[in-house]
């Protein structure tokens, strides 16, 4: 296990290693017991929502996932802990953000799940942990960032699905 700091690198080699990470994020921020804010980040069809999949399916979500790109936000308030999916990928505005109570969503034990934060910039909090998709030949490399102490304990503590590199 290779960790630089507070930043890890991954090969993810297809979907279901990348909902994998997923569901392994998903055990250690409920075992945290505190709130949890990731943002994620790549090009369309990178595998934002894939992992985002993952994070649910570790909690015991059984239905549909999809991304919220027309709603801003999908709540998932059933699972414990409570984890809200976001995209921002159609937001006009960072303002708008503030219109829809978007600090209401950050509450001390929920997950929340941020594609596109670049979009939010100025009014969104800084996250706990970046993660960064990108395609490669074979599969996709990941590189994920601690950003708060919660999410260098993660960075630690993640047991994981493809080899470091």
């Amino acid at each position: 296990m290779s960790i630089f700091g507070n930043e890890r690198r991954l090969f993810l080699e297809g979907e279901a290693e990348t909902e994998k990470l997923g569901q392994e994020l998903a055990r250690l921020a409920a075992a945290s017991d505190t709130g949890l804010t990731i943002f994620l980040d790549g090009d369309l069809g990178m595998g934002k929502t894939t992992l985002s999949r993952g994070v649910l399916r570790g909690l015991n979500h059984q239905g549909s996932v999809k991304s919220p790109t027309y709603t801003l936000v999908e709540p998932y308030e059933e699972l414990e802990p409570p984890v809200y999916h976001f995209d921002l990928y159609r937001l006009g505005d960072p303002e708008e953000l503030e219109y829809m109570g978007i600090r209401d969503y950050f509450d001390n034990r929920s997950i929340r799940l941020i594609e596109w934060p670049e979009r939010g910039e100025g009014v969104l909090a800084e996250p706990d942990l970046e993660i960064h998709l990108e395609r490669e030949k074979q599969g996709r490399s990941v590189v994920l960032r601690a950003r708060s102490e919660l999410g260098a304990r993660i960075l630690n503590d993640i047991e994981l699905v493809g080899p470091d590199v």
